[in-house]
């Protein structure tokens, strides 16, 4: 039967392939270009910070996987499609008249190259791309370390698990895919050019077609009996036991792990089947393996495991799986770092005397009255000055030595916050070139408010904070101005939180031809001398970047010279994240002061998944709670997790270093490998630095929810779970102890300057209560400890439960609860039912005292009113059975535990009555005028705050809001006065020794 021409596809012009040419060219310029522009950018960035060679190291792995897997994929495509076509039939048969193949088959051959080569080339660019994102578990396996411990099953070094394993899983995984392209490509290329014939009985295959597929098969077989081989080793971290436990289970070690071994010498003779059956005119025998090899599958690797479980483990689990239980409960401990945590049992007695309290010199007189998560706003209205500086809406907790005496303070950074921009300071030359940088490190004692130094009648309840860039501490009970607080030698702030990608700032340049930034009342026209930022004094840096940003001003703005420099990627979590991709950040970076300079502490983890018998932890769920204000974790899956690394970013330059902390950490020595001399030894680190290091949050919270487990030592117990712990819910949230189960996060860690019981000193350290298995009673308390010489040290303290005799002692809800109810709350419906006012209560604090725990819970208002603050009000003390519930902590302590007992222990302090956004309280009194002094602006200044109180009260009890604000800003702008006028007497007068402080400040 004659054949039909074939029917070849119409030919383009040349003008069209021009147009087409220029097409693909713009097309690949929009898609490779803005890559192009951001590489650079990145590349002047890690120059910027000494980093180039972690740029260059990534990139050239990246690009090595790129090419390497695309010509795998790409490469078993071609030789697939060019075997096909070199064997294909010479003589296709034609079916009927209109062979549905013909122009198909005209097409491809009378464009053979562009198919023969672009579609492989087009494989490969999508495998490239693809693989190139898995770069760290190449490089682990180029360069892992011993772990110097060994799985318990098999005896491999835990460094096989951790860096081969899932190098060889992933290797295997992309030798599947490029042998499953490479069969379909075959497949179809036989079916085009006839190899494969569906007419007739059957169908035809063609003898070169037979031997192709046949051999593709045997070697997707054959990678198949490795896969089995490897599988073996990922069974110790098997789910099979999960959620209880994670590793080999039971029926995993006698019937999963023989079955492997079984499958893979199976796998290998339908390999060889497969590989004989290409020589072969009929398919027997290859169709006899494969049947084997699925009927292997489905007996010996499902049904005969499930059947073991089913009827042996599962009715006799607490025995037949305690020993992986007790394997499992070792290698977490292990692995989360819980092998030296320190238990020692504990009363909680519920009955303390007043010697008792007096007598603890290390945590009562440091009890925090300051919330770090409620204060921002305080600090804001309060310190923060000018509308463009500002704070995180989470503040920060550290410890620092002041005058020979160390306590914890509420410290912030004083940043740049474009968002507070308003009318003309929102033009980009002002919002880029002028608001630049923050100014100041912030500092409050955490155990003390303002008001009480002076007159402990008056209103108050305000952070007693001292600014670095003036040294000038606000409030009337502040510190003497003559011994200044925390030393900052500079405190210009270009690097904070508060930096958003859009904040780039342009610094720098020649004075005139700047604009000159604001960098204080003083000096409006500072040019910046530092080392930080990239060089953008020449027009191809100023094109680069005015595309980068899409800002045209860059370009053409005659303000940007000679020593011009562009600041971006300045908040300090992205720029150790862009420096050490390799580490996962803790959500919380913190300030400091560290030989007079301000740093960002950023803590860093090294993580992996595949610790054997580990328990996985979804990290976003374990480190989740009731703060705000950090970055939250991605969910993803770990079962190894070390603090290995503290990184510091300094805040005028942006300079970062990474220290390790723990030297001996394999997956931090094996990056060390991978990028030498990034990490610097923890040698290094300098006393002042390590003075201030933290145990991280995140840290600390995982292994809370996991030590609520794993403190059980017998694998019956912990099979049964009766002695489990929970973390408690935060009970101050909304909601409170009415909200339901699940709509309250957890509890977070509270940093406190304490004295654990036992200890001889008091510690800076991270504490959190733990309470019984979906219970409220308290089941334990535990604290790890941020000081040098026992950093990490781990305490627990386990109270009695179920014992007879033994008094269940309540937990953080419980108590919660009992605040809530208590008669002198219900009845102080001015503070608390006032429409006008917003009540929040501050974090509950649990505290190991006198053989017992003494909870203390701030309480705060404030109007409801967009620039109103938080005031402290009352304050919350439990301790048993008993409440104090008074203005200052002092006369809660006196309700609890007898008079006498608060100011016995207590620095001066007071929470003060609520101020004037509420009606007024008995006992407070209005300010008094002082008599003359012979300073006429004191005494003018003393006057009128004395006549704006007056009105204020008159505004109050007539309930005119309007003239309320007005009175308060006259109060506040006397008050300021009388400061200035007692910090400048004249020359012939001494100062004055004493202020008559108003019994309201503004915006409580």
């Amino acid at each position: 039967m004659a054949t039909r021409p074939p029917v070849s596809l119409p030919k383009l012009s040349r003008r069209s392939r021009i147009l087409l040419i220029i097409a693909a060219v713009v097309i690949l310029a929009l898609l490779l270009g803005a890559r192009l522009l951001d590489t650079y950018v990145d590349w002047l960035w890690f120059g910027e910070v000494g980093a180039r060679p972690v740029f260059s190291t990534v990139l050239i792995t990246r690009v090595v996987l790129f090419f390497a897997v695309g010509l795998l994929v790409g490469g078993a495509l071609a030789i697939s499609l060019m075997i096909a076509y070199r064997t294909r039939p010479v003589f296709v048969p034609i079916s009927g008249h209109d062979d549905p193949l013909a122009r198909y088959r005209s097409a491809i051959v009378g464009r053979i190259r562009l198919f023969g080569i672009g579609i492989p080339v087009l494989t490969g660019l999508i495998a490239g791309a693809s693989a190139q994102s898995d770069w760290q578990v190449v490089q682990l396996f180029l360069n892992g370390t011993p772990f110097g411990q060994t799985d318990p099953e098999f005896g491999n070094d835990v460094g096989f698990y951790a860096f081969d394993l899932p190098f060889y899983n992933w290797l295997l995984g992309w030798l599947f895919i490029a042998v499953v392209i490479a069969f379909f490509g075959a497949l179809i290329s036989h079916y085009v050019f006839g190899g494969i014939r569906l007419a007739g009985k059957g169908g035809q295959l063609a003898g070169p077609t037979r031997a192709q597929l046949a051999i593709t098969i045997g070697l997707f077989v054959l990678l198949k009996a490795v896969e089995y081989f490897f599988d073996r080793y990922n069974l110790l971290l098997s789910d099979r036991g999960a959620p209880l436990f994670v590793g080999a289970t039971y029926t995993d070690l006698n019937a999963v792990l023989p079955a492997k071994l079984i499958l893979l010498c199976i796998s290998v003779i339908c390999a060889v089947a497969f590989f004989a059956g290409a020589f072969l005119r009929n398919l027997q025998l290859p169709a006899i393996a494969l049947v084997l090899l699925i009927l292997s599958n489905v007996l010996v690797g499902v049904a005969w495991p499930a059947v073991l479980d089913q009827f042996s483990v599962r009715p006799n689990a607490n025995e037949k799986e305690s020993a992986s239980i007790q394997r499992n409960m070792d290698a977490t401990r292990q692995a989360f770092g819980l092998t030296n945590v320190e238990y020692k049992d504990y009363t909680g007695k519920s009955e303390a005397t007043s010697a008792e309290i007096k007598a603890d010199k290390g945590t009562v007189p440091n009890i925090r009255l300051l919330d770090p998560n409620v204060l921002s706003d305080t600090f804001t209205q309060r310190v923060g000055r000018e509308n463009f500086y500002g704070f995180p809406s989470k503040l920060d907790i550290d410890r620092y030595t002041l005058n020979g005496v160390t306590q914890d303070y509420i410290v912030a950074a004083k940043e740049i916050k474009t968002e507070g921009l308003t009318g003309n300071q929102t033009n980009w030359i002002n919002k880029h070139l002028v608001y630049t940088h923050g100014n100041g490190f912030v500092a409050a004692p955490a155990n003390t408010i303002d008001r009480a130094l002076k007159d402990a009648n008056s209103d108050g309840g305000y952070p007693i904070a001292t600014t670095s860039d003036t040294q000038n501490p606000t409030g009337a009970g502040a510190t003497d101005p003559a011994k200044p607080g925390i030393k900052v030698d500079e405190p210009r702030i270009y690097y904070g939180e508060l930096a958003t990608d859009a904040a780039y700032a342009i610094v720098g340049g020649k004075a005139g031809q700047a604009p000159g930034e604001y960098d204080t009342a003083v000096d409006r026209a500072y040019i910046y001398k530092g080392s930080g930022g990239v060089p953008i004094d020449n027009w191809f840096n100023r094109l680069v970047f005015a595309a980068e940003y899409g800002e045209r001003n860059i370009l053409f703005s005659d303000a940007i010279g000679d020593g011009s420099k562009i600041m971006f990627n300045r908040e300090p979590r992205d720029r150790v994240a862009k420096i050490a991709p390799w580490l996962t950040l803790d959500g919380d970076p913190y300030p400091a002061v560290v030989d007079g300079k301000i740093k960002w502490i950023v803590d860093g983890y090294t993580t992996m998944n595949n610790f054997p018998y580990a328990q996985q932890t979804q990290l976003g769920q374990a480190t989740n709670d009731s703060l705000s204000g950090t970055t939250r974790q991605s969910n993803a899956s770990i079962n190894y997790i070390r603090n290995s690394v503290k990184a510091t970013v300094d805040a005028f330059d942006g300079t970062v270093n990474l220290y390790g902390v723990e030297d001996n950490e394999p997956v931090l020595n094996a990056w060390k490998k991978v990028f030498p001399g990034l990490v610097k030894p923890s040698s290094e680190i300098s006393p002042d630095l390590r003075s201030h290091f933290r145990y991280p949050e995140d840290l600390f919270k995982v292994q809370r929810e996991l030590l609520s487990k794993y403190h059980v030592n017998n694998p019956a117990e912990f099979y049964a779970q009766q002695a489990f712990w929970s973390v408690p819910q935060d009970p101050t949230q909304e909601g409170g102890v009415n909200a339901s189960a699940s709509g309250i996060a957890n509890q977070p860690g509270y940093y406190v300057l304490a004295t654990a019981p036992g200890d001889s000193k008091s510690r800076f350290q991270l504490t959190s209560s733990l309470t019984g298995l979906q219970r409220q009673y308290l089941a334990a308390w535990m604290s790890v400890s941020s000081d040098p010489e026992d950093y990490g040290k781990m305490r627990v303290l386990r109270l009695p439960t179920g014992a007879s005799g033994s008094t269940q002692v309540d937990g953080p809800v419980q108590v919660q609860n009992r605040f809530q109810s208590d008669p002198r709350v219900a009845q102080d419906r001015t503070l608390f039912n006032n429409p006008n006012v917003t009540v929040t209560y501050g974090n509950l604090i649990t505290l190991p005292v006198a053989n017992g725990f003494l909870y203390v819970e701030p309480v705060y208002i404030r109007q409801r009113n967009q620039l109103s603050y938080p005031q402290l009000a009352r304050v919350l003390v439990s301790y048993g059975t008993k409440i104090g519930f008074a203005p200052t902590l002092n006369e809660a302590l006196d309700q609890v535990f007898g008079a006498g007992t608060g100011s016995g222990v207590t620095p001066p302090q007071t929470g003060g009555t609520p101020g004037p956004t509420t009606p007024q309280q008995p006992g407070t009194t209005p300010p008094q005028q002082p008599p003359a002094g012979g300073n006429p602006a004191l005494d003018k200044a003393a006057a009128e705050m004395h006549d704006a109180w007056g009105k204020f009260k008159a505004a109050q009890q007539g309930g005119n809001y309007a003239d309320q604000g007005a009175a308060l800003a006259a109060l506040d702008a006397a008050y300021r006065a009388y400061e200035a006028a007692k910090a400048n007497p004249p020359a012939s007068n001494p100062p004055a020794t004493s202020a008559p402080p108003p019994s309201g400040q503004p915006g409580g």
